[in-house]
């Protein structure tokens, strides 16, 4: 028996040798990730190959007692029996590609084991299958977080597909081979198995820490660049995106180009790899009429026109908006290496990268010019608010007071001229917006003299900038729908001050207030009242918003004292 397990020992040294080299490839590690038709098939196909060597390498067992040592054996005698590591190999396939894969390749060792003993034993197509899905079905019940089972519960799972096997052995061939080598199988299958899974686990544990670091690193460098490429593909940009990869990684030369010249060059080759210059090399030129990444391996594939260039390697990425390329990035190294599979994905994510963070900056200049054509849009709807009742004031005040109605006139000319400029601009000065106030409010104390008063407390520079129109539209709210049962000491506040990094924009009246159901909705919704719809409180509302931020929204308070309306501009 010692002898049979000294003589499995070397078969298993052979088998865990060949593991060794499967499980160092990374070809094999990617397929074993994920069950796809495509990736079992390859699996079935490499474990077959496995079980068949495993076959051909076993100890002949002669009259269930006497060992026979040889190299290979293709073909032994129907009477005779076979000590092997198949049913090793038909474990780790069955925990590795799950049931579908262990079963074929039982079912393929089984019948290759078959035609081996001269077409005798059948009962190992059977056994052989059985083991397979077993093991297959039980490893994925074990496993966790698309983890493989622990070191312990696979050796346990080897032992039970062991015994499985004799099991079969011991019904339909004999007993006393089954207690011959019933210790040194088990034995050498579990122990078989739990080595090969575990340096399968070492390899998949420390690829996933080099990932982790790897994208630790990268979120700090997405991070470190996100503020430059937002700004456009430009030589500025490029150039600290450029400096800030060389940090975070271990190329030798980084480059970004637009599709005609060079952005930024950074480390080996900035000599004659020049900010400005059009592309040297025939290995970006081909990257950016292609649209397809390219890879060299030496100095020759690069190709870059100077002959002291010392670059050697290379991995061009192209830098994709929308489907068109507009540009590369470009990273070397400055000795002839092969480009690993792990520096292959980190150039490729960071160009995905770079990507998008260009579309974002594209995309939210896009949402400026937008939200500028809106507030020209809301401005124009302003005017004619009040052209309208300035028009009627005029028109009244010409059968009564022909001076007044001049007078009037030439306010309602300050107020358009005002009017204009303040369309034409995102924001004016406190100063231009205290001047169209003053004319509005002209227009109206000549309707109704000593009606309203308007006060002003302003403790921030008269050229500090805010939206045009703001301060008119809440004062001309106050007139038309606060002072309508009040004659007389009718005030209106406006209060501008700084307070922490903001300034305060509120005005207050004295008036009857606001019911609360229509308090609840100005700013956000057209309100369907006779007196009026608050739609010019909504347009204000959205500039606001358009301009700041949610947080300068405006906000509300009133009760049958008055109402304050009052809004927040961020200090630049």
């Amino acid at each position: 028996m010692f002898g049979l397990f000294i003589l499995l020992l070397q078969r298993l040294g052979l088998i865990m040798l060949l593991a060794f080299l499967l499980v160092n490839n990374y070809f094999f590690r990617k397929i074993i990730q994920e069950r796809t038709k495509r990736e079992r098939i390859i699996l079935i196909v490499i474990f077959v190959f496995f079980v068949i060597v495993a076959n051909l390498t076993g100890v002949e067992i002669v009259n269930n007692k006497r060992i026979v040592e040889q190299l290979f054996l293709p073909r032994i005698s129907h009477t005779d029996a076979l000590a092997n590591t198949r049913t090793l190999i038909i474990t780790v396939a069955s925990l590795v590609g799950g049931p579908l894969v262990g079963a074929v390749v039982g079912l393929i060792g089984g019948i290759h084991r078959f035609i081996q003993g001269s077409f005798s034993n059948e009962f190992y197509i059977v056994s052989s299958t059985l083991v397979g899905i077993l093991i297959g079905k039980l490893g994925d019940k074990l496993r966790k977080n698309n983890l493989y089972p622990s070191d312990k519960q696979i050796a346990i799972l080897g032992i039970i597909a062991e015994l499985v096997q004799l099991l079969f052995v011991g019904v339909f061939s004999s007993w006393k081979l089954v207690r011959l080598i019933i210790f040194p199988m088990v034995l050498l299958n579990s122990i078989g198995v739990t080595l090969f899974m575990s340096i399968l686990k070492t390899y998949l544990e420390n690829e996933r820490r080099v990932k982790a670091v790897q994208t630790k690193d990268v979120l700090a460098l997405t991070n470190a660049t996100l503020p430059y490429l937002r700004r456009g593909l430009n030589k500025k940009s490029a150039q600290r995106v450029c400096e800030i990869i060389m940090k975070f990684t271990n190329f030798d030369a980084v480059s970004l180009t637009d599709t005609i010249n060079v952005l930024a060059h950074v480390g080996v080759g900035e000599d004659h790899h020049i900010p400005g210059q059009s592309i040297q090399t025939d290995l970006s030129k081909q990257v950016i009429i292609s649209g397809k990444e390219n890879i060299a391996q030496s100095k020759a594939q690069i190709n870059c026109p100077n002959p002291n260039c010392k670059l050697c390697a290379a991995i061009v990425i192209p830098l994709d908006i929308n489907k068109k390329t507009v540009g590369v990035l470009k990273m070397y190294f400055s000795k002839d290496r092969k480009i690993t599979p792990v520096e292959k994905s980190l150039a490729e994510g960071l160009a995905q990268i770079f990507s998008g963070q260009i579309a974002m900056g594209i995309a939210e200049e896009k949402t400026i010019l937008a939200n500028n054509a809106e507030i020209k849009a809301l401005q124009a709807q302003i005017n004619p608010h009040f052209f309208f009742n300035a028009l009627n004031i005029i028109s009244a005040l010409m059968r009564v007071d022909v001076e007044k109605a001049r007078q009037a006139l030439m306010q309602l000319s300050v107020f358009f001229r005002t009017s204009i400029k303040g369309g034409q601009a995102q924001e004016i000065t406190l100063e231009e917006e205290k001047r169209h106030v003053d004319s509005f409010m002209n227009i109206e104390n000549l309707r109704f003299p000593n009606r309203y008063k308007l006060i002003y407390n302003i403790s921030v520079p008269l050229n500090m900038k805010l939206p045009p129109f703001c301060i008119q539209i809440m004062v001309e709210n106050a007139i038309k729908h606060a002072f309508k049962v009040k004659k007389e000491d009718n005030r209106i506040i406006v209060n501008i001050f700084k307070h922490q990094n903001n300034c305060i924009v509120e005005v207050i009246d004295n008036g009857s207030g606001i019911r609360k159901e229509i308090l609840n909705k100005l700013g956000g919704d057209i309100i369907y009242e006779s007196s009026g719809t608050g739609s010019a409180l909504v347009n204000l509302n959205k500039r606001l918003i358009n301009l700041y931020g949610e947080a300068s929204q405006l906000k509300f308070k009133s009760d049958e004292n008055g109402t304050q309306i009052k809004f927040m501009i961020p200090i630049a």
